[in-house]
């Protein structure tokens, strides 16, 4: 190791020559001599970056990140809560030091903060087999700024149910369930916030203050009086104040902080006088500017009577006095590169020469092995890093193909003792550096691979997002909502009522769904009969035909819908079967090529996208033709599944064609394939081409008679592919993007390919018609709704049209150094708009584009945008397609209720691309103005914040405005009628029947539903499972169960999440259970009473008529009650005996049944 001279406290050191990752080595180093250290960042990026390399040089250190607010100083946001709970954990590891190194960036160090007694005071601890006071646990979170929710999501919130608790700690990575026996803590488990189910069991758990301010009653006091002192004027004016004394926290109240106390502490009052400061880069230049960036705000902003501000001096440290509290430390400075500053000392590293890649070369490590030969020939050794295992495996195979046999090693502490000259390890380190003194070079994957984007941190394998339990999700319904019941009918659901119907112990309640009919009829439903209730969605809810009780309209409407549905079911099923029997090209795979491809996506898939990509591929290679539907949000990865579905079929010889909506989206596409095709160029030289109006018509004419021949590979074109004269040698697959902007004439002409080729289409927000395709399985259907790490869901606003919300939008992205899109979609004011801007914003740089401009001066506008040339972008809808703009994070949306929802959801989806909060600004007319549909959609976008909401949008879609029928053009009335659930539902089964070649049942258009009634209360106790919501969701959840595994999860998921099983919840597990079994026996009734067991079967139920007579013969107990009736006179008093007795008829019954 080089020795490594420390400063003596008080002085400061200062050391050159860091290339590459050197410094954190060199801070691993200083760390391990001089515990605990405190590196100041110039930015954030390094900050991040030491936080991840320096546990690979010293993994016993405890080095933690004190991240910054990300929000603008006086801000009117507050900071996410992952920030504020990862800064909390961070300030109390260092305050009780337990923290070796902490790592900040000097921005985030210049906010005076909350003191160190507060954290002290506020944070405490719950150990297993203590005794827990409920009661005064609930004050002590309140009073630690906790929120009391029904169900746990985020740090700072909990939530009580009986004997159980659910936490989520601030500073923790997952929240915790306490289990109490009596009032003493019996068990402590971490569960997931996804599915709610614990995971492993702890001891005990730590909990810090939910905010870094007190906001009990002490606290709010101190605030007013503060407050009063502060500012003059009547404070009972201020919102800020009414929000606070109300117990509120307004958003942006961080920038009040010293208001909430006697007095801050800066972050050196939680270092102890041996810390070593390390200031990393030029501190001094980012402090001056900062300092100039918040005094121009605060003399902006401090005008707005509304919002009185504090002096920066009160919120900040001010550069003179940063550098005065750190003159008592022992200092080191690390400065880049050579520079003017007396006494520096050299780190002696250097940078690597040229050893990338070369896949056109012959042999592509001729650099490395000739570095390798040259540098281990003089004793030098060489570590060679991967990012993951996987990617070290896949780089050793490369390697020992071309004679490099490096050795592996598990971490930097082995190489260092091993005599090995190459080793293989796996490290997040950045970038590589040799140090000359100790003859020791580290390479990574940046030197090899030029265009290689660094950060595939695996991602937390989130479990794959069923198509079911979305729809399941989306039956949740509101008190007014239009609901379908099988056999009454739509009526108006009105909520959950309880009810004492005299069965089980006097005064035990039973659970009933109210639902009212045309007319105010009420009928009550059980909530062990749920499986009869669908959500109604085809038209809007206000306008949903009601139907009478008690008359037949309600029987002609099904009849008439089941008719619709056998005819479209039989047509269905012959498209079905043409392409079943047709043999679609099955796809062979070189997995060795397949991965080498798969290599250049920079990102590790989520779940969801892994799980899409396998299924593509599973089509491709069968025989089958493909068609299938991949409905991802904007920004989750579809377009890395159609990259590895058309190299597959290049690669096996066939033609792909790439249908897309739009000329830009098109001139993306290209880029991106060619770039991703052009990493593996040497192996597969690819043909690439575009047809649109970017290209001229010579050079399209050329494309078309390639395609013709075959030299083209893939092309890529808007709706000129699907022309007549475009002929292909032999497609295979054909791609189409953004489907839904696609109308039906251009989809009946794809249609005809449909049958032939490998169809793959690609949408954020389907169209109803397509959804309900899928959703009936017509078309094979992935879901990708896991978002790529760190995106924060968009922050969407509903706002009428102001200038002062416009500037206030548009300085907050600039401040960030970010960019802004301005969306007004109608040209021939777009001039008048962009003066009124300009006029506004005199600082930024505005450039105008829409599609009635030249080509090439709209691809110059487009390509200026993308490389940061200038800040607002003013255009039209032409932005709507696929344009990545990472550093564009915030849109402003003029005239917003013109748009559809599919089209909001798509042109929010510009923004947020990166790890920044994105907002997204919708304006509109003044309230009055808008329509009862546009307010609607403009709600459900504002309610839809989170992450992966487009197939949650497109089903509310399809409820604002109506399925079409499957097939066919026409707009089906019958599917009005009966609510498209309830027709998918029939649907399904007269296919299921029609494949099992049985003319589908017009009776019982939906097969048998089975009443079970016990005579005992069957529910989920209100004090079992509180949140009615909640339980609402649980028994359509049981409803939707069509096995007995399903339901052993369900009561297994029950019992973890809320206790034992009482009785009632046990009753109606049951009843799931025997209609289940009795349903394939054509059996609708059981009704079993503790003196006698009746069961009622269907006309010509599918069961052995001797059976029956049999069973009379052999017992008294058995009778026949008319004509479909069974009867068994037994008195059983204990349900559970009961239901056995019943699930041994049903057995008996239904043993080798008539074929």
């Amino acid at each position: 190791m080089q020795s490594l001279q420390l400063p003596a406290i008080g002085t400061v050191t200062r050391y050159t020559n860091f290339s590459g990752s050197a410094d954190a080595l060199f801070f691993a180093q200083i760390a391990q001599k001089a515990k605990p250290i405190t590196i100041i960042t110039a930015n954030a990026l390094d900050a991040q970056r030491l936080l991840e390399e320096i546990p690979y040089f010293a993994p016993q250190l405890k080095t933690y990140l004190l991240p910054d607010w990300e929000t603008l100083p006086y801000d009117v946001f507050s900071p996410h809560h992952d920030l504020v709970s990862e800064r909390l954990a961070t300030l109390y590891q260092v305050m009780n030091s337990a923290c070796d190194v902490l790592i900040t960036p000097v921005t985030t160090a210049l906010y005076r903060m909350l003191p160190r007694e507060f954290l002290a005071a506020h944070t405490f601890f719950l150990k297993q087999g203590e005794k827990l006071d409920l009661s005064k646990l609930r004050s002590q979170l309140t009073f630690a700024g906790y929120t009391h929710v029904t169900q746990v999501f985020s740090p700072g919130e909990y939530s009580v149910r009986g004997g159980l608790i659910d936490l989520f700690p601030m500073g923790s990575s997952l929240p915790y369930r306490i289990d109490l026996l009596d009032n003493e803590i019996d068990t402590i488990r971490t569960f997931d916030v996804d599915t709610q189910r614990s995971i492993y069991p702890v001891k005990e758990i730590r909990l810090l203050p939910a905010r870094e301010f007190p906001l009990d009653e002490a606290g709010r006091t101190f605030f007013r009086g503060k407050f009063r002192e502060q500012f003059e004027g009547d404070p009972s004016k201020k919102q800020i104040y009414k929000d606070i004394s109300k117990g509120l926290t307004p958003a942006g109240i961080e920038y009040y902080l010293p208001l909430f106390f006697e007095q801050t502490a800066t972050l050196f009052d939680y270092l102890t006088k041996e810390t070593l400061l390390c200031l990393h880069q030029d501190v001094h230049s980012v402090i001056d500017e900062f300092w100039r960036d918040t005094q121009s705000r605060y003399q902006l902003l401090r005008a707005d009577i509304e919002r009185p501000l504090l002096p920066p001096a009160e919120l900040f440290l001010p550069s003179d006095s940063f550098f005065a509290q750190i003159k008592p430390y022992a200092r080191i400075e690390v400065l880049s590169r050579e520079t003017d500053a007396k006494q520096t000392k050299s780190f002696a590293s250097e940078a690597l020469s040229s050893i990338q890649i070369n896949r056109h070369a012959e042999n592509p490590l001729e650099k490395l092995a000739a570095f390798v030969a040259q540098f281990t020939h003089n004793g030098g050794r060489i570590l060679l890093l991967a990012e993951s295992i996987g990617r070290r495996e896949l780089i050793a195979e490369y390697l020992n193909q071309y004679g490099l046999h490096p050795d592996n090693c598990q971490d930097y502490q082995e190489f260092i003792d091993s005599p090995q000259s190459f080793m293989l390890s796996v490290s997040s380190l950045h970038s590589g550096f040799v140090l000359s003194q100790q003859r020791l070079a580290f390479v990574t994957e940046s030197e090899l691979y030029a265009t290689h984007i660094h950060g595939r941190r695996e991602r937390e394998s989130r479990k794959v997002t069923s198509t079911d339990n979305i729809l399941r999700d989306l039956s949740e319904i509101k008190p007014g909502d239009p609901v379908v019941h099988e056999q009454h009918g739509i009526g108006r659901y009105l909520g959950l009522v309880s009810m004492d119907v005299g069965e089980g112990a006097p005064g035990e309640l039973s659970e009933f769904l109210s639902l009212e009919y045309e007319g105010g009829d009420k009928l009550y439903v059980p909530v062990s009969q749920l499986h009869l209730i669908g959500r109604y969605s085809g038209a809007a809810p206000e306008s949903a035909p009601l139907h009478k009780l008690g008359n037949s309209q309600w029987d002609k409407a099904k009849r008439k819908a089941m008719q619709q549905v056998r005819d479209t079911a039989a047509e269905l099923l012959n498209l079905y079967a043409q392409r079943a029997s047709r043999e679609g090209h099955a796809f062979t795979i070189r997995q060795h090529d397949y991965d080498a491809f798969a290599e250049g996506f920079g990102f590790e898939e989520t779940a969801d996208q892994a799980a899409a990509i396998h299924s593509v591929i599973a089509d491709l290679t069968s025989g089958k033709p493909m068609d299938r539907l991949i409905c991802g949000d904007v920004g989750f990865g579809k377009t890395e599944v159609a990259l590895r579905a058309a190299f597959v079929a290049v690669a096996d010889g066939k033609q792909v064609a790439v249908l897309v909506p739009t000329t830009l989206l098109a001139e993306q596409h290209f880029q991106n394939f060619s770039d991703r095709f052009g990493l593996i160029a040497d192996q597969w030289p690819v043909k690439i081409a575009e047809l649109s109006r970017f290209r001229s018509a010579k050079e399209q004419t050329q494309a078309i008679a390639g395609l013709a021949k075959g030299e083209i590979d893939i092309i890529i074109g808007t709706h000129k592919l699907i022309q007549k004269d475009v002929h292909f040698k032999n497609l295979g697959l054909v791609i189409i993007d953004e489907e839904h902007r696609f109308g039906v004439r251009q989809k009946e002409q794809l249609k005809k390919l449909r049958a032939e080729v490998d169809i793959l289409t690609l949408t954020a927000t389907p169209i109803p018609r397509t959804l309900a395709m899928s959703l009936e399985g017509l078309r094979d259907f992935s879901i990708i709704a896991t978002a790529p790490q760190r995106r924060l869901a968009i922050r969407t606003f509903v706002s009428s049209f102001s200038l002062g919300i416009i500037r206030e939008a548009c300085l907050r992205e600039l401040k960030r150094g970010g960019q802004i899109y301005f969306l007004h979609n109608e040209v021939n004011t777009i001039q008048l708009m962009y003066e009124k801007l300009a006029n506004l914003l005199p600082e930024a740089r505005i450039r105008i584009a829409h599609g009635q401009m030249p080509e090439r001066e709209l691809e110059h506008v487009m390509r200026d945008f993308y490389q940061q040339r200038f800040n607002i972008l003013l255009c039209t809808t032409i932005i709507e397609t696929g344009i990545d703009v990472p550093s564009a994070n915030t849109i402003i949306i003029n005239n917003a209720h013109k748009f559809g929802l599919a089209q909001l959801h798509q042109l929010r989806g510009r923004v947020g691309r990166s790890h920044h909060q994105a907002y997204a600004y919708l304006l509109t007319p003044a309230e009055e103005a808008l329509g009862s549909q546009a307010k609607k959609r403009l709600e459900a976008i504002q309610m839809m914040e989170e992450l992966g909401a487009g197939f949650y949008l497109a089903m509310h879609d399809l409820e604002i405005r109506g399925a079409g029928a499957v097939l066919s053009e026409s707009q089906s009335g019958e599917m009005q009628e009966v609510g498209f659930s309830l027709y998918s539902a029939m649907l399904d089964t007269a296919i299921q029947s029609l494949k099992q070649g049985k003319e589908p049942d017009m009776q019982h258009p939906l097969g048998v539903a089975t009443e079970i009634n016990l005579h005992v209360p069957a529910l989920l106790p209100e004090d079992y499972c509180h949140d009615i919501h909640e339980r609402l969701v649980l028994y359509k959840r049981m409803a939707n169960c069509d096995n007995d595994e399903q339901l052993d999860d369900m009561q297994r998921e029950l019992i973890d999440r809320f206790g034992l099983l009482p009785n009632p919840a046990r009753a109606l597990l049951d009843c799931h259970r025997l209609r289940i079994t009795a349903k394939p026996l054509g059996i609708t009734r059981i009704d079993a009473s503790s003196d006698s067991i009746q069961i009622q079967f269907i006309a010509n139920p599918p069961i052995d008529p001797i059976k029956i007579i049999q069973l009379i013969q052999s017992s008294r107990e058995y009778s026949l009650a008319g004509q479909d009736r069974l009867k068994i006179q037994v008195q059983i008093v204990d349900v559970s005996k009961r239901v056995m007795r019943i699930k041994e008829l049903i057995q008996k019954l239904g043993v080798n049944d008539r074929k």
